[in-house]
């Protein structure tokens, strides 16, 4: 009787687990068929713009102001103003390419810098909806041998994990001559002596480490890289067709990639060389247009690609651990005193960028430079005066 009894035991023990495997099984095939679907599916961002009519005098203002800024600030770019969901201006001035004295075009793909961050953050951001990951957990989750304890993918978003600048480590530590990549970079920080700011959670410390530590957790969990995943993910369903990662340790440069220059001697434009740390991607390393640009941001705005709830999350400014509020959302920053004023700027390498989206407006102001521009912030203001003064919708 007794052994009858331990038999049965065994066998229910052993019928739970795997009903329990079973289900588990199953949730994860229908996550990953939902995830398929996603991937596989457009959602169609359509390119309309103003009539000519009613842009005519914004346009001609905005032409004056490109003309003035390349020849007065050297200013070799693309802008793009949009309103209500339709485009309201788009154009480009100047060179793409110095020697050859080839202009610039509307294929023609900057170096995004920072503005990058934002699709970073997106990323985590779908990974997070499909349940592969928790923004509570920690880097160790996906990294054991991360030197930094109690970090959460919250912390890094919101650039308060207090993360050494891996800039540094790579120019002092790292010995062969390729950039490091990603994963590199994580086994370089594992085995390094640097120490961080401070502990998580106490400080607003904006980071290119966080960055690319999130762009190095999207790439162990999808099990792709994370060019692939943005590609999959963003890129082609928005129909962001001249936008891609690019590292110099692992691609090639792509047809219209442009290269950032530098004005030397107040007239001659050189050419900037990658350095050790552009293999690295996640803080910085998307090249897109301003079109493309403008299908993300109503891409991600129509809440087709991420949830409201999500969405909000990567609007919304952070906090310490002690409540004090700080100007940054998840890949995005919030304007200290207006927080539906939702922008982010970028520098390197010659590259100067900036995405501003004004939602109380629905008004969105994209600039791209690749000449070491320095006055992004002061033309975003004037572009929009120029706008809201006239046009009149």
């Amino acid at each position: 009787m007794l052994q009858f009894f331990r038999f049965s035991l065994v066998i229910f023990v052993f019928v739970c687990i795997a009903c329990t495997s079973s289900k588990k099984d199953k949730s994860s095939t229908n996550s990953k068929i939902i995830s398929q679907k996603r991937i596989e599916e457009k959602f169609t961002i359509p390119v309309e713009y103003f009539p000519e009519k009613d842009t005519k005098n914004v346009n001609h203002k905005l032409d004056s102001l490109l003309k003035r800024i390349n020849k007065r600030h050297d200013f070799h770019g693309a802008i793009l103003v949009s309103k209500n969901k339709k485009i309201v201006y788009k154009n480009q001035i100047g060179f793409a390419d110095f020697k050859k004295k080839i202009p610039l075009k509307e294929e023609s793909t900057f170096q995004l810098a920072s503005v990058s961050k934002q699709f970073t953050a997106a990323a985590i951001m779908l990974l997070h909806e499909r349940n592969q990951i928790k923004i509570t957990d920690t880097v160790n989750t996906y990294f054991p041998s991360f030197p930094f304890e109690n970090i959460t993918i919250k912390h890094l978003l919101n650039h308060t994990a207090g993360l050494p600048k891996y800039f540094w480590v790579a120019e002092h530590e790292w010995q062969k001559e390729k950039a490091p990549t990603n994963l590199e970079m994580m086994e370089l920080f594992s085995c390094s002596s640097v120490q961080r700011f401070f502990k998580p959670g106490r400080n607003f410390d904006y980071s290119n480490t966080g960055y690319f530590v999130l762009a190095s957790i999207v790439e162990k969990v999808s099990g792709t890289s994370f060019g692939n995943f943005l590609k999959e993910n963003i890129f082609d369903p928005l129909d962001m067709k001249n936008s891609y990662v690019y590292s110099c340790k692992h691609d090639i440069p792509h047809k219209n990639q442009l290269t950032g220059y530098r004005l030397y001697r107040g007239w001659r434009h050189i050419g900037i060389k990658n350095t050790v740390n552009d293999g690295v991607v996640g803080d910085k390393n998307v090249y897109s247009t301003t079109e493309d640009l403008f299908k993300w941001t109503y891409g991600l705005n129509s809440g087709k690609l991420l949830s409201k709830a999500s969405l909000d999350l990567m609007y919304t400014k952070g906090e310490t651990i002690y409540g004090r509020k700080i100007p940054y959302g998840f890949g995005f920053r919030v304007d200290r005193s207006d927080e539906k004023n939702i922008y982010h700027y970028g520098k390197w390498n010659g590259f100067s960028t900036a995405l501003t989206n004004y939602l109380d407006d629905d008004l969105v102001v994209i600039v791209l430079e690749h000449t070491s521009y320095n006055a992004l912030k002061s033309l975003n203001k004037k572009i929009k005066k120029i706008v809201t003064k006239n046009l009149d919708v």
